[in-house]
């Protein structure tokens, strides 16, 4: 990949303070993770001629609080993107969110596009801008994922950011269901208002 430099605002730090940032806050396997999202994100933006600073940052901030502490969540309750029911659910939830919070209170990050991709990648929004759909994306199939139809969806991404979306907001509810897991009702309605807005025919 060829060396990326930030130049158009969209943070306070380099590609490479961010990164280091990134590597502090994680354990080596999921600041790895953060690579590979970036890496893919890069990829498909370049694919699809979509922002690439963009891509870079979201995808190696999109996990920045994976390993975070509730704690951490509970210091942000006074920012308005903040949601008292994370309280009844897990990190899996609301590391997206407060991943976004602290980039935007901490590194600088004034990008609107950026903040959300990583504030809704864990659950999905109402409002998919180019960034968002490659963020989802590429943490889904980053290259180390292995899951079936795996293969199916990487094809789908490098054609249509659009399908490589449904196909992934119908596979990871089904999963959820499948494996008798609480569903996240953002999650619930993000799959419907899809279906709804995107019927084919």
């Amino acid at each position: 990949m060829t060396e990326l430099t930030y130049t158009k605002g969209f943070i306070n730090c380099t590609r490479d303070e961010l990164t280091e940032t990134v590597k502090q806050a994680l354990s080596d396997e999921r600041f790895a993770h953060c690579q590979r999202v970036e890496a893919t994100a890069i990829q498909l933006a370049e694919q699809h001629h979509e922002d690439v600073e963009r891509a870079s940052i979201g995808g190696l901030l999109h996990d920045y609080a994976k390993e975070s502490k509730r704690a951490e969540l509970e210091k942000y309750c006074d920012h308005p993107d903040y949601k008292q029911e994370w309280q009844n659910w897990g990190r899996a939830i609301w590391h997206g969110p407060l991943a976004a919070m602290k980039a935007q209170r901490h590194l600088g990050l004034t990008d609107e596009e950026i903040y959300w991709a990583i504030y809704d990648h864990t659950v999905g929004t109402f409002h998919w801008t180019p960034t968002a759909k490659i963020i989802a994306i590429a943490d889904y199939i980053e290259p180390e994922r292995d899951f079936p139809g795996v293969d199916e969806v990487r094809h789908l991404a490098m054609h249509s950011l659009d399908d490589a979306i449904a196909f992934k907001l119908k596979h990871e509810l089904a999963y959820l269901i499948d494996a008798e897991k609480p569903v996240y009702p953002q999650t619930f309605a993000v799959y419907n208002y899809w279906q709804q807005t995107h019927q084919k025919g």
